[in-house]
């Protein structure tokens, strides 16, 4: 019997804001008919939303966060996973309004959970997390939209960060050309040990002017920066050339024209990591085992820290400052 075990949890009380390490019982957790024993997680941007008092992540008090989590069943009411099984369970409510994976044990729907794939271990699977399912999503939706290595060079933008570091390295495992931008001279080495084939600064896309029509450049482009970076890339990409959006860390508004979709076929694909079906997203899943997987996982390790070292840790994720994962071993 589970009496109690260890939890980071954040409340919320008027102006009175606390996260730390808690005590909880599986009574503070949220309904599900999966219980899972957490062996580790990782630390998202939307991760670090939910360690401070504005960042309109958490939906109610108390709560325990973490968007990702790999573990091992303990207990199941749903005949498709049986004590033992080890499971990836990313997205969907996790951590935003249903307990998630900064908790020693973790109760999820079976609905949200994804069988371990053969050729992950449950460490590489939060190496990977939402950050590199993100990368292996928007991939699958180019090559689905006729995306091949012979149609030309991809950019990544983001370079250094989570989706950017692990698209970069998914695609050159496929064969691809990448042009890796990043604002970061001091990463360029980092990048190249990855994958990419050039490197290109962010002024290299969108430089302040935004021209309707440009030089057409790359086949395709991984974009987790959005705003008027995605709108720079959408003139500079070639005939009938697509890219993946997935995040807005360069803005939500996108002041675009319609010339390079109805001159040149451009295409903007929408990412969603989060509500993406099963179907897919096993498939994707089991490509990251597989043709995605990068030959060397700890690579993209910025640090693994402790359930007692979250708290501190939490917040940095949103200074923009962290290369690739940080990744968090609840068992210790």
């Amino acid at each position: 019997m589970i009496d109690s075990f260890k939890a980071v949890v954040v409340d919320k009380k008027d102006e009175d804001f606390s996260l730390k390490v808690d005590q909880v019982s599986l009574d503070n957790l949220s309904e599900g008919n999966v219980l899972i024993e957490v062996h580790y997680s990782g630390i998202n941007y939307k991760d670090g939303l939910a360690s401070v008092p504005n960042g309109k992540i958490v939906r109610s008090f108390p709560h325990i966060p973490g968007i990702d989590l790999a573990g091992i069943v303990v207990s199941s009411d749903d005949e498709r996973y049986q004590k033992g099984d080890k499971v990836i369970a990313t997205s969907y409510e996790i951590g935003v309004s249903h307990s998630g994976g900064y908790s020693q044990y973790a109760n999820i729907p079976a609905d949200w959970i994804v069988p371990l794939p053969d050729g992950l271990t449950l460490k590489e699977a939060m190496i990977v997390g939402t950050a590199g399912f993100t990368a292996g999503l928007s991939i699958q939706r180019l090559e689905e939209n006729g995306l091949t290595p012979e149609n030309g060079k991809v950019l990544v933008t983001g370079a250094t960060g989570g989706v950017g570091s692990f698209g970069v390295a998914m695609l050159a495992k496929l064969g691809y050309k990448v042009d890796a931008s990043t604002g970061k001279q001091s990463e360029h080495t980092y990048l190249q040990t990855i994958g990419a084939d050039s490197i290109i600064s962010r002024t290299d896309i969108y430089d302040g002017k935004l021209k309707a029509l440009d030089k057409q450049q790359w086949a395709a482009a991984i974009d987790p920066v959005g705003g008027s970076t995605l709108a720079a890339i959408t003139s500079k990409l070639l005939y009938n050339g697509s890219v993946a959006v997935s995040g807005l860390t360069g803005g939500g508004d996108v002041s675009a024209t319609v010339y390079p979709f109805i001159l040149r076929g451009v295409n903007i694909l929408g990412i969603d990591s989060v509500y993406c079906p099963m179907e897919t997203r096993k498939k994707v899943w089991n490509r990251i085992a597989t043709d995605l997987k990068p030959a060397d996982l700890t690579q993209f390790i910025s640090s693994e820290v402790t359930l007692e070292e979250l708290p501190s840790v939490l917040p940095t994720i949103l200074e923009g400052s962290v290369r690739g994962r940080i990744i968090v071993n609840i068992k210790g």
